[in-house]
């Protein structure tokens, strides 16, 4: 079936649906042909569509009953709360040839990241795919899914072809809801102002800055002293070309914000938006594509008889979305009917975040140095219900999913940072850490073992990092997971067995039992990012409401990382041929550079490569314990003959491509010809 021809811009409107259908109206603004209609196998040509999606949801139904405010909203004529997302799509030309799944990105502040993932894609992530260089080798195309994107988070930055959501604002009749923010910042070099959303957001603006309960502090450490700023040092305003401009969205100060401290402001403001009707709506646009409706007449009509299953990717924040959306119980649309059929969660660890309560802002995260004390690593934890013996609550990641018989397949992967950055030991033992939990028979767990927040580059940079950065590129893992969640949701074909660090094996343990090697000039951490149990106030776990800020931080949850072996290299996980057949040892963290401040503290999401001597003088020299490269390998060819054995095992086991051997093997090569020939050392 052809569903639009191959080029043309139109806008197509659909008709307004019943109370109960979410889906109101689709706008396509952009309709064309991916690389001149060039077939990706049997799949054929591929469309790009880009346009709006527009919304109503009604607030007495059950299913909505859980977007924070949903009380609080304008209404319509019908009584109906209205908002609307941007969309993009890669379809098919002719849905029939593709493989019935739609492959949903839940976007990461506005980004698009599976050409990237999943493609070898070299694109920006932030502008809409069109070249060649965007679409890489076509592996999504090839294998016929349907990729769809739509805005969901309020904030996004201002920047061009980011996916944004158009959220109404909450209001208690004519008076507007006020409440307060907390904004916190870490410079890394001395700056004179400070944007009070995080990073380039849209920020809450101060209600009053006159308010003399306002206060500006400054520490060195997360759990320091917070030492008040006075006043008369600082203003709500910003620099700009020299001159100094009163807003209600920036701070400044004369003297300067020195890099490496903690910043932080709690202040009023009004007017929230409903944040989580970008969870709603992310519900109920896969809804409309699985099960269709009144809106069959217009631009996405056919979509329903032809996309038979759901699969929802999500990174870094967008992996703790899916995590909240399984949490507060959308995976179950207004019908009743369950939403995706599978769900995978990347580099996500134990958070969840700010996407579903009043004054949210979803782009806080948690970092061992950058965002601090948000509702992100907060209980629970694990899919299976806990009890806190501390504060005596009791729950689980799926206990909603669970009570409505809509719980998807689930993957959850994390590389190394995320034990050490994003808490996701505790995805998989008990809370105080000395006990595995493990997962749901639906789910599925991976460490990506010694690897960063995202896939490494080749040759590694330093930046603004102390050692070299990861160069583990695990993207060859990721293709294959994502065929192996295919076969799961399509065929009901088991994927890999979890791969993750227990207790009770040994593997995985607390920091102060790191078995790290005596490296020159390496030193294992002292710190690492830690979730505590945190107090927003009595509203906020049943309301969505925080009145505490900053919270009230209790006993912190037992931390674990995965154990080490003699080279540093961690010895559970999906091993890939760089770890098993290895050059460096490869990190999960790596420090701050003195040049930023904070020394020793973690960078954010960034690991570390630390090479291995060419030979064993250089060896010697350095005092390197780690057997040099020559002393393990005895030339090149036999070095790539282990590598190839290796990655043919992990193609046996699902955990790679097959056809991706020779790649993985030449960027092998090109590593070994680069480490050899650096100067001894």
């Amino acid at each position: 079936m052809r569903l639009w021809p191959a080029a043309g811009a139109a806008a197509l409107l659909l008709h307004t649906l019943p109370l109960t259908a979410a889906v109101v109206r689709i706008e396509i603004t952009e309709r064309s042909p991916v690389l001149s209609r060039r077939p990706f196998g049997a799949a054929g040509p591929y469309q790009r569509l880009a346009g709006r999606i527009y919304f109503a949801a009604a607030p007495k139904l059950s299913a909505n009953r859980i977007v924070t405010d949903i009380d609080y909203a304008p209404r319509n004529a019908a009584g109906l709360v209205e908002y609307s997302a941007d969309l993009f799509a890669l379809v098919p030309e002719d849905l029939s040839k593709g493989n019935g799944t739609v492959l949903y990105e839940v976007a990461n502040r506005g980004r698009k990241t599976l050409l990237n993932v999943f493609n070898f894609g070299r694109g920006n992530i932030s502008l809409h795919p069109k070249d060649a260089t965007d679409f890489g080798d076509g592996l999504l195309m090839e294998q016929g899914f349907t990729l769809f994107w739509i805005g969901w988070q309020f904030d996004t930055p201002p920047e061009d072809d980011l996916l944004r959501f158009r959220a109404p604002v909450a209001r208690d009749g004519a008076r507007p809801i006020t409440g307060p923010v907390r904004s916190d910042f870490v410079p890394d070099t001395r700056v004179t102002t400070i944007h009070l959303a995080d990073r380039t957001h849209i920020p809450y603006p101060v209600l009053d800055p006159a308010d003399p309960a306002i206060r500006l502090t400054v520490r060195e450490t997360v759990l320091g002293a917070r030492r008040v700023i006075s006043r008369e040092r600082w203003q709500f305003a910003k620099e700009e070309k020299g001159r100094v401009i009163p807003v209600r969205t920036h701070v400044y100060m004369k003297e300067g914000f020195e890099p490496g401290r903690i910043y932080e402001i709690v202040y009023g403001s009004q007017d929230p938006p409903l944040a989580g009707l970008g969870l709603a709506a992310t519900r109920d646009v896969i809804s409309f594509l699985k099960y269709g409706g009144q809106a069959d007449a217009g631009p996405l009509a056919g979509f329903h008889r032809h996309i038979k299953r759901a699969i929802a990717f999500g990174s870094s924040q967008s992996g703790r979305f899916l995590r909240k959306f399984l949490y507060d119980g959308f995976n179950r649309d207004e019908q009743g009917r369950q939403v995706f059929d599978g769900v995978w969660a990347h580099v996500a660890g134990g958070g969840r975040g700010s996407f579903n309560h009043r004054f949210a802002q979803p782009s806080r995260d948690a970092r061992p140095f950058f965002n601090f004390l948000y509702s992100t690593d907060i209980f629970p934890f694990t899919d299976a219900a806990q009890a806190d013996p501390e504060t005596g609550l009791s729950d689980g990641i799926l206990n909603r999913a669970r009570a409505a018989k809509t719980v998807p397949r689930i993957f959850y992967t994390n590389s190394s940072y995320e034990y050490y950055g994003r808490s996701a030991s505790l995805i998989h033992s008990s809370l105080d850490g000395t006990r595995d939990v493990p997962p749901a028979p639906q789910t599925r767990i991976y460490l990506i073992a010694g690897a960063q927040h995202g896939p490494g580059g080749f040759p590694p940079a330093r930046g603004r990092t102390r050692f070299l950065q990861n160069a583990n590129n695990f993207a060859f893992a990721m293709r294959a997971l994502l065929l192996a969640m295919q076969r799961w949701v399509a065929e009901g074909k088991e994927p890999p067995a979890s791969r993750y660090p227990t207790v009770q094996s040994g593997q995985l343990v607390p920091l102060e039992a790191l078995r790290f090697p005596a490296i020159p000039g390496v030193r294992k951490p002292e710190r690492m990012q830690v979730a505590r149990r945190l107090d927003f106030g009595p509203q906020f776990l049943g309301k969505g409401i925080v009145s505490i800020e900053p919270p009230r931080v209790g006993k912190p949850f037992g931390m674990r990382v995965p154990q080490v072996d003699a080279d540093g290299n961690e010895t559970s996980g999906i091993r890939l041929p760089v770890i098993q057949v290895p050059l460096a040892t490869y990190m999960g963290w790596n420090y701050r550079d003195a040049s930023i401040g904070a020394p020793e503290e973690l960078f954010s999401m960034i690991g570390s490569t630390v090479p291995f001597a060419a030979g064993r003088a250089g060896r010697d020299a350095a005092g390197d314990p780690r057997p040099s490269i020559a002393e393990r390998y005895k030339d090149r060819a036999e070095y790539l003959r282990r590598l190839s054995a290796a990655a043919r095992q992990l193609a046996a086991e699902g955990l790679v491509l097959e056809s991706d051997i020779p790649l993985l093997t030449r960027q092998a090569g090109e590593q070994w010809d680069y480490w050899m020939s650096r100067p001894a050392r």
